[in-house]
């Protein structure tokens, strides 16, 4: 049986978002799709710059390739 979804407000899901409050309730996961073409590179680091990824990362709670990501898609003018 599936759980209801409380219907809110956008101004309340975005302010429960921006507060770091959990808002999967509200959202119908079973039909989420990505419509986006994965192609998976390779790219090597220099160890002291993947440290200092890494550190980054662990400041946001991201994982290493998220933050890649969204690096690159910021200096690309995509995010």
């Amino acid at each position: 049986m599936e759980k209801s979804r409380e219907k809110i407000s956008a101004s309340r899901f975005d302010k429960k978002f921006n507060d770091g409050k959990d808002i999967t309730q509200h959202l119908d996961l079973k039909s989420a799709k990505v419509n986006k073409k994965i192609q998976r590179v390779n790219v090597d680091f220099p160890v002291a710059l993947l440290k200092k990824i890494d550190t980054e990362a662990q400041k946001m709670g991201v994982a290493r390739t998220a933050l890649i990501k969204v690096w690159l898609a910021e200096r690309l003018g995509h995010a």
